[in-house]
Formats: C-alpha cells, sequence, structure tokens
C-alpha cells in the first residue's frame, strides 16, 4: 500500500483532507515496516515521532522492578505514540514494541505542527486523534477503577474481537491488571459460557 492509499485510510477514519493537504502529508511522512518484536520507542529516549498503523499491532509497557507492565494496544488505523515523549519532550518513560508485523505511517511533530499551521484540515485530523485517544485512555481509567476483572476482559474482546490471537495473554493479562491465572480462569468461564 503506498501512502497517498495511507493517507485516504486515514481521512476516511479520522477527517477530511484537501487534496493540497493530503499532499504535504505525503511529502512529509515516510512508510516503515517492522518485524514482529521490534522496538519503536525506548524508555530514556526522546520520541518526536507519530504512528499510524496501517497493518499489524503495537503496545506501549513500562519496566517497573524488572515487570513488565502494558498500559496501552494499538491496532490498524490507530494512532501511536510516546505521549510523554511527543508532547512534552521529555524522554519517554515506556517503550513501544510491535507485536507482529507492523506496517507504519510515520511522521515527526514538527511537520505536524508545520501542517496544521497551514492547514485548517489538518488541525481538525490532529483534533481528532488526540480526542479518541485521549477518551480511550479515559475508558480504560475508568475499567481499572470501577470494573470487575470479568467486565474488563469483556470490554477488551468487545473492543478487539481476535485479541487473544493476535497479542500473548501475559500482555492481555498485564494490560488488565489482574494475573495471568486470573485471566485463565476467565477466559475458561468465557468459553464454558459460549457453548
Amino acid at each position: 500500500m503506498n501512502k497517498e492509499e495511507i493517507i485516504n485510510i486515514i481521512c476516511e477514519k479520522y477527517a477530511f483532507l484537501n487534496d493540497e493537504c493530503k499532499l504535504e502529508f505525503s511529502k512529509y511522512s515516510k512508510v516503515l515496516v517492522l518485524e514482529k518484536g521490534e522496538i519503536l520507542v525506548k524508555e530514556g529516549q526522546y520520541s518526536d515521532k507519530a504512528y499510524f498503523i496501517v497493518n499489524g499491532c503495537s503496545r506501549a509497557f513500562y519496566l517497573n522492578n524488572g515487570k513488565d507492565i502494558t498500559d496501552w494496544f494499538a491496532f490498524e488505523n490507530d494512532f501511536i505514540c510516546a505521549i510523554n515523549s511527543f508532547f512534552q519532550n521529555i524522554p519517554s518513560p515506556h517503550f513501544i514494541e510491535v507485536l507482529e508485523e507492523t506496517t507504519l505511517l510515520v511522521i515527526s511533530r514538527d511537520y505536524i505542527m508545520k501542517l496544521s499551521d497551514r492547514y485548517h484540515d489538518f488541525e481538525r485530523l490532529t483534533n481528532r486523534v488526540a480526542t479518541r485517544t485521549m477518551l480511550k485512555l479515559q475508558a480504560r481509567i475508568v475499567a481499572m477503577q470501577f470494573q470487575s476483572a470479568e467486565q474488563k476482559y469483556q470490554n477488551l474482546l468487545s473492543a478487539y474481537p481476535n485479541i487473544t490471537q493476535r497479542v500473548s495473554l501475559t500482555h492481555i493479562a498485564s494490560y488488565l491488571g489482574i494475573t495471568l491465572e486470573t485471566l485463565s480462569r476467565i477466559r475458561k468461564q468465557h468459553i464454558k459460557n459460549l457453548i
């Protein structure tokens, strides 16, 4: 898939961009293909890039006293970046890893700002991306505070029906804030209820 096709998908999913804006977006962005397990951003690294996932998936995670804690998944048609580093120009407190072969459209913060200043369409696009991301993260906070482990798992499956085929159960358990044993028990009960 070429950049123009990818940008058209972004327009369909997020916001209209006029032809001139699309042309400049294409000029300032690049396509990147990564293998499963490659790291996009490392803890402590400055990251000024935003990534649109064309196909594949990724996760953001922290290492806390040697423990791997997943806090964000991104799949096709999602954007992902090292939020703190991207917006505050500080070292990233977390890693971003691709979980399967992944094709991304990459654009730097400087070009995002330049396009936003030049085109109202692009500014609207960035606002919609930021709003969707913020709402997803807010929903995650609410789930962590108020939902049972079963509810969190059900909501994850509703949002990403095939996540268990694409992401390790260890990462899913970490994301849900539960143990692998609890996740296994919930999954057994879920499968039993489907039969």
